[in-house]
């Protein structure tokens, strides 16, 4: 008789818009032997009301604020709940760590002086981050507003206009503000949409987006699969 399989543990994706990808994280998480559970919540895709059937969760980013009065927003910041009562591994990234800031009572705000992080920027782990692992010098980000540091919560990286770059919150949560996940395809698409937000105050031009990749890229690339296996567990090396 042939050999039963067993199920691929899985991991609950939140996506925010209709051709948003899980990139690279994505990749990287199907090499290492997982199972997508994609879902849309700004589509009308509902979340699990346990992830007892899940190894684990990644919040991504969009377009959208966490403070935002949309019925998908709250609910899905209220769902959080969920993977910190079941102490289940959730990743929030941009978008998702800024939920989960509010979900555990702290502030997403923009810069006092208006100030955006829209390109690559210096990154610099803090003492409890550089005990986990290290962390690029480098990091590419996209976003209009940060976040405070929720109480309990420890502090990894930090950087000079938002402060609170990283952090981990018990044993099994955490929230980066900056994207390791583009592929090159996906940096390609958001540098020709996001164009119009190249003018903010401390936004840098396209042409540095596309040529801080070819010098940067590579050691975040490194630190999100090195980040991925602290975080999930497994083993193998992304190669998207």
């Amino acid at each position: 008789m042939p050999r039963s399989m067993s199920p691929k543990p899985k991991i609950l994706v939140v996506l925010h818009q209709e051709n948003s990808s899980p990139g690279r994280v994505g990749h990287m998480l199907l090499e290492e032997g997982f199972e997508l559970d994609i879902r849309r919540p700004p589509l009308g895709d509902a979340l699990p009301e346990t992830l007892a059937h899940h190894a684990g969760a990644v919040v991504f980013g969009g377009p959208m604020s966490a403070n935002d009065e949309d019925e998908f927003v709250r609910r899905e910041t209220s769902w959080l709940e969920i993977p910190l009562r079941e102490n289940r591994p959730l990743l929030g990234i941009c978008l998702g760590a800024q939920m989960l800031v509010n979900h555990l009572g702290g502030k997403v705000e923009g810069h006092g002086d208006g100030l955006v992080e829209i390109g690559w920027y210096p990154l610099k782990a803090t003492e409890a981050g550089r005990k986990l692992m290290h962390w690029p010098e480098m990091v590419y980000q996209f976003h209009r507003e940060g976040f405070s540091l929720p109480s309990d919560a420890t502090l990894l990286a930090t950087a000079d206009t938002y402060p609170n770059q990283a952090f981990r919150y018990g044993d099994n949560a955490w929230g980066i503000q900056f994207h390791g996940e583009l592929t090159r395809v996906m940096m390609h698409r958001w540098v020709v949409r996001g164009a119009h937000r190249f003018e903010l105050p401390g936004a840098q031009p396209g042409r540095d987006h596309l040529g801080g990749r070819l010098i940067w890229d590579m050691h975040l690339k490194r630190w999100l699969d090195e980040f991925l296996r602290m975080v999930f567990g497994g083993g193998a090396v992304g190669k998207c």
